[in-house]
């Protein structure tokens, strides 16, 4: 691995000095390069097997204050030359953009990249025998754990070894190697009626150490399918919500797209004049952590350079933060919080990394027992939500919930509100944080919605 860094290292220079020669300000060069494999089973028997690599650089050049991108598979230095000439060429031709250009050399990284677990040998050396035997034994977990569940839409195993390298004309040098891997399985069961109710869960992780025992997540995509048999509709009402940790994940997500820097200058968020006020409850403390040793979303520095940092979005259901690559900091004024993402075919833009509701004190059997009659959500469906506005409607399922207690479970109800109102309506947070990726969260529950049959 530490071979193919220098390699990859000495291309990025050598793509970023090509840019200056061919008369660009400022540039930076971005190369992603990596091997993956993926299997599925289905009923036993292997489906599919696929094994990929790629590398692929991306050249972003400053000319003037006029900005171009252009990308290529083709890392031998004549073609990185003629990148560079493209790439200058297509700048010169652009719109002047006053706001463009490197980020703040004194936010650079500077440390070492080697400190937060992101490379498992485990995990490059897993064979595809391996993975498919334990993609086997989830499936079979699954159908052992109950004699309802007739059918499997297969279960999944991926993994990929991966190298970032990014160098810039201000002097910045940086690589790291990166390893993730997953498990996945998708089982149906037989409702009375004959429909078939179907249900999945997945474990996803750098290290192979960390991952979910394979027959566990067979055992809980089971149990989730099976507990959906007899589902019901119900009527409309307003009622409490409980969103379980994985469906609870969404509404981190939800609030990251209105915390991100790119929305607050082209005024797309509803938070855009909210920094500082009080938008949730005060038992709500959302951060997004790239620096966290081991995680997904974690990496020493983001897809400009800028040193990774956790950057508390909200804090005791205050509005503090948003999410800044170097061009949105300079559009409004503030600076880069380390969070620009990238690919190799377009320049950085502000995103989440690792993002995490903190946890609560309550069970969340206390969370179910205080609810008199309400939705325990389980699944979601569709995309329904507006940044700019803050209207959330989407479809669910899960259960009703009476006097406390699991009743029966439900299916095509739709649960509807605005995100800045549910935020400040959650009642109870649960003890049960949990991470899926690069994404955590513990039970939450919110005072009220609509809650509308289909």
């Amino acid at each position: 691995m530490a071979e193919s860094i220098t390699s990859n290292l000495d291309l990025a220079r050598l793509a970023v000095d090509a840019a200056r020669r061919a008369g660009a300000d400022a540039a930076d060069a971005y190369l992603a390069a990596f091997d993956e494999s993926e299997v599925t089973v289905r009923k036993g028997a292997t489906d599919r097997v696929i094994e990929a690599g790629s590398h692929g650089m991306g050249l972003r050049v400053f000319v003037a204050g006029r900005t171009a991108v252009c990308s290529t598979t083709d890392l031998r230095p004549e073609a990185l030359e003629t990148l560079a000439r493209d790439a200058v060429a297509l700048a010169r031709i652009s719109e002047p953009d006053e706001f463009a250009g490197l980020p703040d050399p004194a936010d650079l990284f500077r440390g070492r990249a080697d400190t937060l677990q992101l490379f498992d040998e485990a995990v490059e050396g897993l064979s595809t025998d391996q993975m498919i035997e334990l993609a086997v034994a989830c499936e079979d977990a699954a159908f052992s754990s109950d004699s309802r569940i007739t059918n499997s839409d297969g279960a999944s195993m991926s993994k990929r070894s991966s190298e970032v390298v990014l160098a810039n004309s201000a002097g910045f040098v940086g690589s790291y190697p990166a390893t993730s891997v997953s498990l996945m399985v998708e089982v149906m069961a037989d409702d009375v009626e004959g429909k078939k109710r179907n249900a999945y869960w997945y474990t996803s992780e750098r290290s192979l150490h960390r991952l979910t025992d394979a027959a566990e997540v067979g055992r809980i995509a089971a149990r989730r399918a099976v507990a959906q048999l007899g589902a019901r509709k119900t009527g409309t009402t307003q009622a409490p919500v409980i969103f379980e940790p994985v469906m609870a994940t969404s509404l981190l997500g939800h609030l990251a797209a209105c915390a991100n820097g790119a929305a607050l200058y082209r005024r797309s968020t509803f938070l855009a004049d909210r920094l500082g006020e009080q938008v949730a409850s005060p038992i709500v403390t959302i951060i997004d952590d790239p620096s966290e040793p081991g995680r997904r979303g974690s990496r020493p520095f983001d897809g400009e350079g800028v040193g990774s940092r956790r950057t508390p979005l909200v804090e005791g259901g205050r509005f503090i933060a948003f999410l800044f690559d170097s061009y949105s900091g300079r559009q409004t004024g503030n600076r880069a919080t380390g969070s620009a993402a990238r690919g190799v075919e377009g320049g950085p833009s502000p995103s989440a990394s690792n993002l995490s509701m903190l946890a609560g004190d309550t069970p969340t059997a206390e969370i179910v027992a205080g609810v008199t009659s309400g939705l325990y959500v389980t699944n979601l469906m569709g995309q329904g939500f507006n940044p700019t506005t803050g209207d959330y409607s989407r479809g669910a399922a899960g259960f009703w919930i009476e006097n406390g207690k699991l009743a029966y479970p439900v299916t095509e109800v739709n649960i509807s509100g605005r995100l800045d109102a549910m935020l400040a309506n959650i009642d109870a947070v649960g003890d049960d944080h949990t991470w899926f990726g690069g994404v955590a969260a513990p039970t939450v529950r919110v005072r009220e919605m609509t809650i509308s049959g289909l």
